[in-house]
């Protein structure tokens, strides 16, 4: 660990805060100035302050996403210029594979010296709400590579010493739709920026350049140390899971991701090896987006309230093998960054519930929801509304989640935009915007709910995109709770619910008509604990507030009714009692390695214990962990496996914290509920 300099503790925390003042202006004059809603009222956009090594030293909050990236990329555009940096000088990038996020979120780096010096950096990164691409958003379900996502900007200076360079605004603006909106966010940028320099030339004439660069040190040297000491508290060891996401894109096959975490005394190593290579699907992403994910969940999990800059990062290592879908490289599509990173942050808490289940929720909404219509604006141009519906967030020991919030991993985002704020963009009408009951999975503490909102086309036509996850697997649950409601996309045409894609979740340009709606249903979270011992009065709770209804309340909390809705607490007892029974348990044989096929874990089962569960081959379910969260696989028909028993490997042993011959509970997944299939011809009519 860095040693600190001495300061005293009085001037430390005055630039401490400064700090933190600056960014949070800089973020201030971001949703004053730009033009796009996604960055006024979506929040998608994020401010740093870094100091001359790319160290951060403070972030606004509203993105987390951009945590590791953006220092990641202001230090390679240092390499780059090979350190030809002048006053003046503005760095534009969006290049996913110099540590980006996707092709919309463009970064804008600004040198800043001091006495001839270079002494920090200033930096943002916006979302803009097109940036070409074949579909209006540029974020399409479908893409298969870098080049139908939009223009890939490399590391470019468009202004030097204070001028801007001829040509390359021209060359950009040329080729995004809404050219106004995006040189109106541009120049937002430029004003982001510029606030920042003010403040920072303010605090070196009030401090001087070696106290505040003293200051910086001694910040990442305490944040250092902080997670340091947070890290030393976990149990030594090597803790693993494995999650998937939806679809490679060429079908329904999920992509497995695995993780191992080391903790070894006050350090951390976050491995990815066993990870699906990259796909042909949208869902890959950086090395930077990866140690985004791990981190904001260790932070999130162990120091929730330690200021974050780059010492709290230097205890962790992330490493991921190259051309995964953790650690992509080009052409692959990167539009879906957002749905690997949250499908990384899960895989590190059920890493870790095993270590600390005290601490751990059970899993959010799991996908940022992407969610495009393409159409006529209000003010006689084409306009594109871009939403990422919120979820429900996971139990956890002390409460429910939360309803349709963001989630501990996004910010102060918005969950969705005022109806107002649609209708006088768009051609567009927010018919109805309610949360989704039964939604939020069973536990000791329920899932909170996600929600479901219907917008109707009013212009003639228009288009809809869908980037999204968890819209087949479900969030999991942890320490014995149920998982939530995937998430679901489907366009309402004449009464009749149809499905836009054959790959739930993932869409491009599906054509709208007139009187056209998106239904948007996002997912709820993970619940948390044995249902069965969620207390009578907080279901009763449930029931009145519409959360439950009663017949999800008889099958998963063991309600049951004497007259109306009042709970018969005798007969509840009793049938919680039978329940808990009957609940269908296998007893584990220790494989000697865990068995995979077509990158899904298998669970071999006899056929006669297959017909008992009331499965069949190829049926997802998952092993439940009354500690952690839970073992997902597939049912594979084997002879050779006795009646009762399930084979299980090392590692997932390890995931479930049993041994040969304890028992271990199996619970069927039910996966999504589908819409009607309608054909292609239909569904164009």
């Amino acid at each position: 660990m860095a040693t600190t300099d001495t300061i005293d503790l009085i001037t430390l925390e005055v630039i401490q805060q400064f700090i933190i003042a600056t960014v949070r202006e800089m973020r201030a004059t971001m949703i004053k100035t730009a033009h796009s809603s996604i960055i006024y009222e979506g929040l998608d956009f994020s401010c740093a302050l870094l100091d001359a090594d790319a160290q951060l030293l403070g972030q606004s909050e509203s993105s987390p996403a951009h945590i590791m990236p953006l220092p990641s990329q202001v230090r390679q555009a240092r390499e780059f210029f090979a350190g030809v940096l002048d006053p003046g000088d503005v760095i534009l990038v969006n290049d996913p594979y110099t540590s980006g996020t996707h092709l919309n979120d463009v970064a804008m780096i600004v040198p800043f010296h001091c006495d001839g010096e270079l002494t920090a950096f200033v930096a943002t990164r916006a979302h803009w709400g097109d940036i070409g691409g074949m579909y209006p958003g540029s974020i399409s379900g479908r893409a298969t590579e870098i080049f139908q996502e939009g223009v890939r900007i490399p590391f470019i200076k468009v202004y030097r010493k204070g001028e801007p360079v001829p040509g390359i605004q021209d060359l950009l603006f040329a080729n995004v739709r809404g050219r106004e909106d995006r040189e109106g966010d541009f120049h937002a940028m430029l004003a982001c920026c510029h606030t920042a320099q003010v403040r920072l030339t303010e605090l070196m004439q009030r401090f001087g350049a070696t106290t505040v660069r003293r200051a910086m040190r001694t910040l990442i040297a305490r944040a250092e140390q902080r997670m340091r000491a947070a890290i030393s508290r976990i149990i030594p060891g090597t803790y693993y899971y494995e999650d998937y996401l939806d679809s490679d894109n060429v079908g329904t096959r999920p992509v497995l991701i695995c993780v191992a975490v080391t903790v070894q005394a006050d350090e951390l190593l976050v491995d990815f090896a066993g990870s699906s290579a990259q796909v042909r699907g949208p869902v890959n992403c950086s090395l930077a987006v990866t140690a985004t994910g791990a981190f904001v969940a260790l932070k999130a999990l162990l120091d929730p309230q330690g200021h974050i800059n780059e010492g709290a990062f230097k205890p962790v290592t992330v490493k991921a093998p190259e051309g995964t879908v953790t650690n992509a490289r080009f052409p692959a599509a990167v539009g879906g960054f957002s749905e690997m990173r949250r499908r990384i942050e899960s895989l590190v808490i059920g890493a870790l519930s095993a270590a600390v289940p005290t601490y751990v929720a059970g899993d959010h909404k799991g996908a940022s929801n992407h969610t495009y219509i393409g159409t006529e604006g209000t003010r006689g141009r084409s306009s594109i509304f871009y939403e990422y519906p919120a979820g429900g967030t996971g139990g956890f020991l002390e409460h429910d989640g939360a309803d349709a919030m963001r989630a501990w991993d996004e910010g102060d985002f918005s969950s969705i935009q005022p109806a107002e704020v649609v209708e006088h963009e768009h051609a567009l009408l927010v018919e109805s915007c309610a949360l989704r009951s039964d939604s939020g999975g069973a536990g000791g503490q329920r899932g909170g709910l996600g929600l479901r909102r219907v917008v109707r086309l009013l212009g003639r036509e228009g288009t809809f995109s869908e980037l999204s996850d968890r819209c087949i697997l479900q969030p999991f649950g942890v320490c014995g709770g149920h998982a939530g409601e995937p998430n679901r996309f489907v366009v309402e045409r004449n009464g009749i619910e149809i499905e836009p894609s054959d790959i739930p979740g993932k869409v491009s340009g599906f054509p709208l008509h007139r009187g056209d709606a998106v239904v948007m249903e996002s997912a709820g979270g993970g619940g948390y604990g044995d249902p069965l011992g969620r207390a009578t009065s907080m279901v009763a709770r449930d029931l009145a507030e519409g959360y439950v209804t009663p017949a999800h309340a008889e099958a998963h909390y063991g309600i049951v009714f004497g007259g109306g809705h009042r709970i018969d607490e005798r007969a509840t007892a009793a049938r919680r009692d039978r329940l808990r029974a009957a609940r269908r348990t296998l007893a584990i044989l220790g494989a000697a390695q865990d068995e995979f096929a077509e990158g899904r874990r298998v669970c071999s089962l006899a056929a006669s214990t297959i017909e008992r569960l009331g499965a069949k081959d190829g049926a997802h379910v998952e092993l439940v962990s009354p500690r952690g969260a839970p073992l997902r696989a597939w049912i594979a028909l084997c002879a050779a496996v006795a009646d009762g028993c399930v084979p299980i490997g090392p590692k997932g042993r390890a995931i479930l914290g049993a041994g040969e011959g304890d028992a271990v509970e199996l619970r069927l997944l039910p996966g999504r509920r589908a819409a009607a299939r309608v054909s292609a011809a239909a569904m164009q009519s």
